[in-house]
């Protein structure tokens, strides 16, 4: 089999711009998705509205147009699926990468289906396929959710929330518009201040009212069947419970980065080694793409911010075998 000049671990919106680029450059590319096309986003909440504006989200000289400034998930996926029928870009769906494994000049990249030739590999893999766990006894109980969908299994139901950032202030205020009976457990002492302008005052609001009970300085202890455990500034509590929507937010697949060599730095940002002139990892070949490259501060670069990593890449790629 003749070596691709890429291969493009992910199909996320960063992955995309990658192939894209690859094509542009008159590079032949793979692209490698162990999910679905942009599969962190269409394990986003069903009536999520994007905080970016959708002219920010465009990639590849394709427009996206939304209903209103703000897109919403759903148009956001007919968006990437147009782009990906517009550049006509070679994606491999459901197939997850296992090792990289280097063979003289070129990568040997094996899956869950086939071993792929690579002359350059690049590892966009976005950082939403990890929750951040609590660490709690009972936390694998199936009433424990890491990720949310949509309100209505929750009518009716105990629900606690755990977390005051953006996720967590969605669905609290989703799943009690619809009924549920909500409860929030967040560790500092407020809210998180960056939480969506449209959003902040409604959750203030309803938990000043007390429509939604919010325990501060407080984190869970443990999951019952029927009820959770929480420890707050007064003392423990018991409350019963039906659901626990983990809001925590999640964390890149250090584990998939140590199996293909991967460095990354020991102190608590666990950011990856890379030259920030190319993307090019420790490893010679191997580049970086999207939000990975921040470690675990993920709020540092998304979307609208690494949309030219692909160009950067490629651009170093071609220089290189020029």
């Amino acid at each position: 089999m003749e070596a691709y000049d890429v291969i493009i671990i992910g199909a996320g919106p960063t992955g995309l711009s990658c192939g894209i680029a690859a094509k542009t450059h008159g590079l032949s590319h793979l692209i490698l998705e162990k999910g679905a096309l942009v599969n962190s986003i269409f394990h986003f909440p069903t009536n999520m509205t994007f905080f970016s504006t959708s002219k920010k989200l465009e990639i590849g000289a394709v427009p996206f147009i939304s209903h209103s400034d703000k897109p919403t998930r759903k148009e956001a996926l007919e968006y990437y699926r147009r782009l990906q029928k517009a550049h006509a870009l070679n994606i491999h769906f459901y197939e997850a990468v296992l090792s990289l494994n280097k063979q003289g000049d070129e990568y040997e990249v094996k899956t869950t289906h086939h071993t792929y030739p690579a002359r350059h590999v690049v590892v966009a893999t976005g950082y939403y396929g990890k929750p951040n766990l609590m660490h709690v006894p009972g936390e694998d109980l199936p009433k424990v959710k890491h990720y949310y969908d949509e309100p209505h299994p929750y009518v009716d139901q105990r629900i606690l929330v755990v977390g005051g950032a953006n996720s967590a202030c969605d669905v609290a205020l989703e799943t009690w518009q619809k009924g549920a009976d909500v409860t929030m457990v967040v560790r500092e002492s407020e809210l998180y201040e960056k939480v969506k302008y449209w959003i902040r005052p409604n959750i203030i609001n309803r938990i000043k009212e007390g429509s939604i009970v919010a325990y501060f300085n407080s984190t869970i202890k443990e999951v019952l069947p029927d009820s959770v455990t929480i420890q707050t500034p007064q003392g423990e509590k018991t409350i019963g419970n039906d659901y626990v929507l983990a809001m925590t937010g999640y964390t890149p697949d250090y584990d998939f980065f140590e199996k293909l060599g991967i460095e990354i730095s020991q102190d608590k940002e666990r950011r990856p080694t890379y030259d920030p002139e190319t993307l090019e990892s420790n490893l010679p070949g191997v580049y970086l793409a999207g939000v990975i490259l921040s470690g675990m501060k993920t709020s540092e670069i998304f979307i609208e911010n690494s949309r030219h990593h692909g160009e950067l890449i490629m651009s170093a790629i071609k220089n290189a075998t020029a």
